[in-house]
């Protein structure tokens, strides 16, 4: 066990404004203090510049995690890895914080993870971490299937509730998708459900706010004749997907597979009613009835009902929605978060900076 406290942690994840989660989750971390208070070098390993690039950040990365080896010594490290990143490039990094014996923190974002990280060294690296974090449960669950002495923390992705959001009554039909535009997402079922909403709310409108086919999505919303009614805004960053949730009377995620997504956490921090698949996380987040709906993965016909009535009835929008705020406040807020990283680098025996330096507190250094 380390006696001398660490000086340094270094973190890997994506470049800033990259997209996906990580980069957002870090970027909160950051504005609440979490960089003011811990001694982080932050090591961006890719980002949205194409692969040569991402392979030169990655490589850039290693570069700079040896530098702060020879200053610093043996260090703590915070790598931050989702399915959809190169999963090899990831499992080069946890093996190499790993045979500097550095003590290891991997947070894993999102989900799928069954598909992307495989194999027995999969296994081997996790259970050596110190510490494993995850989103939710079904995570956690995973984890422990595939490496059973992992030792595993569940750490809800952080958002922050904006101030008081604009009335749900005065609001356009407008259902707001936050994703990629890919079946998984189940992005065809949700244009299924608007075209029978239609008969009943002529005006409604859906916004498609992500990357991915977005001829293969529009070509459907032609043959279901409601092309006139997506508009496809792809990725947007902080402040306009901000302006998307003022402007939305419903968030649609009806995936058939996810973690617990943040664009869902995001949604009820803005006291938007969502309606979202059952699969993952996303029922440890939602309560069906009480602050949003859930449905089956494919069952457009209740996604059709529940996007109806959420258009159609406001206060009951408001009800939903306002429950959701608060479940955001009190289980998701940053501070929440932060402290439970305080908890995790101190254990480690990292010196917060401008504190007296002091030995670990708890045993979770299991480097090599």
């Amino acid at each position: 066990m380390q006696t001398r406290p660490y000086s340094r942690l270094a973190m890997f994840g994506a470049a800033p404004e990259t997209r996906g989660s990580i980069a957002a989750v870090v970027e909160c971390y950051r504005a609440h203090g979490l960089f003011k208070r811990w001694p982080i070098e932050y090591l961006a390993t890719h980002g949205d510049v194409g692969a040569a690039r991402s392979g030169a950040l990655a490589l850039d990365a290693l570069r700079r995690f040896a530098l702060v080896l020879a200053r610093h010594g043996r260090v703590p490290a915070h790598l931050h890895l989702s399915a959809r990143a190169a999963p090899r490039r990831d499992l080069a990094f946890m093996a190499a914080a790993l045979a500097a014996r550095c003590p290891l923190v991997v947070q894993l974002h999102g989900g799928g993870f069954e598909h992307a990280l495989g194999g027995r060294a999969r296994a081997l690296l996790l259970e050596r971490a110190a510490c494993v974090i995850v989103a939710c449960e079904s995570v956690r669950a995973w984890v422990r299937s595939v490496a059973r002495n992992a030792h595993v923390l569940c750490l809800p992705p952080p958002v922050a509730a904006p101030e008081a959001p604009p009335p749900m009554a005065g609001r356009p039909n407008l259902v707001l998708f936050l994703g990629r535009l890919d079946p998984d997402k189940g992005i065809l079922d949700l244009l299924q459900a608007v075209a029978g909403v239609r008969a009943a709310v002529p005006d409604v409108r859906v916004v498609c706010a992500g990357d991915g086919d977005r001829i293969g999505v529009a070509r459907y919303a032609e043959r279901l004749g409601i092309a006139e009614a997506v508009k496809f805004t792809g990725w947007v960053g902080p402040s306009g997907k901000r302006a998307l949730l003022e402007a939305a009377a419903v968030v649609a995620l009806p995936s058939y597979r996810e973690g617990l997504p943040l664009s869902l956490l995001e949604a009820m921090a803005a006291g938007v009613p969502a309606v979202a698949s059952a699969v993952g996380g996303v029922a440890e987040a939602l309560v069906d009835g009480v602050s949003g709906y859930l449905i089956a993965p494919g069952d457009t016909a209740t996604l059709e009902r529940h996007l109806r009535r959420l258009l159609l009835e406001r206060a009951l929008g408001a009800r939903l929605g306002g429950a959701a705020r608060e479940t955001a406040r009190a289980r998701f807020a940053p501070e929440r978060a932060l402290a439970k990283l305080d908890e995790i680098y101190a254990g480690l025996g990292l010196a917060p900076l401008g504190a007296a330096p002091r030995a670990p507190l708890l045993d979770l250094g299991k480097a090599a």
